[in-house]
């Protein structure tokens, strides 16, 4: 996985603006009978507040000791419950199998080849009770908008450039202090794909998170998925 520690440090600034997708989460939570993880729970953005409106506690995954310090901190100034866990998505193993397990925030994208992600896809279904679900959202790669953002300097949600790689997939994030991060992008139908082989059934793919249908002008994918 790419991640910088030093991202950590802005990490709230840069997430500022995305909200749309917390009830959706909430939701799907809400829906889980049973237990409830999230995968790169970073801050604990969506994981506070899934534990807040479901009442349960959130086991939260991630690989960096400065995002989980984070979430640990606005955890307890929120008084809810994360059982947080520095683990790698790709071991994801529970002591008792979950009702949901989500990935917020683009953060599958993290993984940089098919194989890390084939791996945490079965590693998922190998974690859910039957009927589980398994959720998740990426961006659809639009070759109009990396040819624009390409090379470009924007001051907004913080200092920072974009630097596209198109044969291998990757946009690398450049924080103007030095953090970086790189992000890999994938079609529908690698997704598709990765839940076949994983044994996942598909239940639902929207193209946003108020879940229009995904058309050709979607820039997002929304995936809900489940244990068979």
């Amino acid at each position: 996985m790419s991640w910088d520690e030093a991202f950590a440090a802005h990490y709230d600034e840069w997430s500022a603006d995305m909200t749309e997708d917390i009830p959706f989460y909430v939701d799907l939570a809400l829906a889980a009978d049973g237990p409830l993880v999230e995968l790169a729970v970073g801050s604990g953005r969506v994981a506070i507040p899934v534990a807040r409106a479901t009442g349960r506690p959130v086991i939260g995954l991630d690989t960096s000791p400065a995002m989980l310090a984070r979430a640990r901190s606005a955890g307890e100034a929120a008084g809810v419950t994360l059982d947080l866990r520095e683990t790698d998505m790709r071991d994801l193993a529970l002591a008792e199998p979950a009702a949901l397990v989500y990935c917020p925030y683009r953060a599958l994208l993290h993984l940089p080849t098919w194989a890390d992600r084939r791996q945490t896809f079965e590693r998922v279904a190998a974690s859910l009770r039957p009927g589980g679900r398994f959720a998740w959202n990426a961006f659809a790669f639009d070759h109009h908008v990396a040819a624009r953002l390409d090379g470009e300097h924007r001051d907004e949600p913080v200092p920072h450039s974009l630097h596209y790689d198109v044969p291998d997939n990757r946009v690398d994030i450049r924080l103007d202090d030095g953090g970086t991060s790189s992000l890999w992008w994938a079609t529908k139908n690698e997704w598709l794909g990765l839940l076949d082989v994983a044994g996942l059934a598909l239940d639902a793919l929207y193209g946003d998170f108020a879940l229009r249908p995904l058309t050709s002008d979607s820039r997002e994918y929304v995936f809900v998925a489940s244990r068979r």
